[in-house]
């Protein structure tokens, strides 16, 4: 039994190229058991990149990633991704949307049935079964995705941007319905973000990538409560983390920020 501190996920030393561009290089860092990590960093620096890399989309040149123990060289069943976009088959009803993936595994008919009724209920959409994509809001087609990816139960969710591509109002409830999910099923996350905001609150280390080719620049502990209201955001602790993020990502290299874990 792995304890919530252990290592779900390791990346080390991971280095990728595309011919004579290097866009990532010596790059480590974990994912607890059961612990979100924020990936955080500008524009073009790898933060997607690297996401692929660990849900075995892309390669590496150098280095290793490890998910419990077991190399990724191929995307790996007790792995789930939630894309900016949506990615939903408009032909396909809002049930059958997050189905799907069950089905390709041929999971029996009796607990697909189970497990899409409970992701329906987790994510709020429950009487909405039967809608198809065109019907819902942005909001709703964006818990439709994240239903899709908790109804395989993966024992490491990628998340890239998942709320940039709404308004800003309904960005702020995800984050919170986020926040109130993994409260109930806490599982090992890596939350990909360009809003500093958004990596310390919902993070419990945020990771600041920087340069061409990116690594690892700093590395915060985020050390408010769980689970966390949106009172938190004002809390002198939130205002001071952020402006640290602010300034590893802006300024020189952070000399307080822990080293990579």
């Amino acid at each position: 039994m792995r304890g919530p501190g252990e290592a779900r996920l390791v990346v080390e030393n991971a280095c990728l190229r595309y011919g004579e561009l290097a866009v990532l290089e010596d790059l480590t860092l974990s994912v607890g058991n059961s612990e979100i990590v924020s990936i955080v960093g500008p524009s073009g620096c790898g933060k997607t990149t690297l996401l692929r890399c660990v849900g075995g989309l892309n390669r590496l040149n150098g280095g290793e990633i490890r998910i419990d123990g077991q190399l990724v060289e191929r995307p790996l069943p007790i792995v789930s991704m939630v894309f900016q976009h949506f990615g939903l088959f408009p032909w396909k009803s809002l049930w059958s949307n997050i189905a799907y993936g069950l089905k390709l595994r041929h999971t029996p008919y009796d607990e697909i049935e189970r497990r899409v009724g409970e992701a329906i209920e987790l994510v709020g959409l429950k009487g909405f079964e039967k809608s198809y994509p065109h019907q819902l809001s942005g909001g709703m087609q964006q818990r439709a995705g994240l239903a899709r990816a908790l109804v395989m139960e993966p024992k490491l969710l990628l998340m890239d941007e998942p709320f940039s591509a709404i308004d800003a109002q309904t960005r702020e409830q995800l984050q919170f319905e986020m926040l109130r999910i993994w409260d109930l099923r806490p599982t090992a996350m890596m939350f990909v973000t360009h809003a500093i905001d958004e990596a310390v609150l919902m993070g419990d280390r945020v990771v600041v990538l920087a340069g061409r080719p990116s690594h690892v620049r700093a590395v915060r502990e985020v050390k408010l409560p769980r689970p966390r209201e949106r009172s938190v955001v004002a809390s002198r602790e939130f205002i001071n983390l952020r402006e640290q993020v602010w300034h590893d990502l802006f300024d020189r290299p952070s000399v307080n920020g822990s080293s990579p874990q």
